[in-house]
């Protein structure tokens, strides 16, 4: 009886082996040809499950995000419930940086994501939606952590999610060695302290 193949677990594999492709050899290597041999499948194969190259990286990143956001729902888990929003955005910003394996991968992926999307008005678009939904949710904590007076009150709510985004800058420095993962979560956790602050 033929194997039924999950096509969903295929292009699964396909975008894990893109990962370890631009992780180890970087985005412009990335062609279709070497993640087909990265994913063990014939070119033919890997053009079943994504028509190009674009469509590859697409499908790479929406699972990718999909990964993060369970990481972070798995982080989540080991906090007090309802845990503190100060320590839902340590954690969201652990797993934005380049601190693990897992995240190294995502963060790269990203890097090639936005690069590509500068040129391709359709990836464009979905980029910048991604990232407002994004920015949604920490506008939407920041919001809510100033009703619940654990922002004081005179802070502006857009200006901090701008402030809290601006941390995940910190990934290019961690990548090319500029500064060590103890120093970007020092600077992340100084941050958090200083906006969560009581009034005095």
């Amino acid at each position: 009886m033929p194997k039924v193949v999950d096509h969903r677990e295929r292009r699964e594999a396909i975008a894990h082996a893109l990962w370890r492709v631009v992780e180890q050899q970087g985005w412009p290597r990335a062609t279709m040809r070497e993640v087909a041999r990265e994913a063990d499948v014939s070119l033919g194969q890997l053009q079943h499950y994504f028509s190009s190259r674009t469509a590859m990286l697409t499908f790479a990143m929406e699972f990718a995000a999909e990964q993060t956001s369970a990481r972070v729902t798995r982080g989540l888990t080991g906090l007090d419930q309802p845990p503190h929003p100060r320590d839902v955005l340590r954690v969201i910003l652990a797993e934005m940086l380049p601190l693990h394996p897992d995240a190294r991968a995502t963060s790269r992926m990203n890097t090639a994501y936005v690069l590509e999307a500068l040129h391709d008005p359709e990836l464009r678009e979905q980029a910048r939606v991604g990232l407002d939904e994004g920015r949604a949710m920490v506008e939407r904590l920041i919001r809510q952590a100033l009703i619940h007076g654990q922002i004081p009150a005179d802070r502006d709510p857009n200006i901090e999610t701008d402030l809290i985004l601006a941390l995940t800058g910190f990934a290019p420095l961690l990548e090319l060695g500029v500064i060590t993962p103890r120093a970007a979560l020092a600077a992340v956790d100084q941050h958090l302290d200083q906006l969560f602050a009581p009034t005095s």
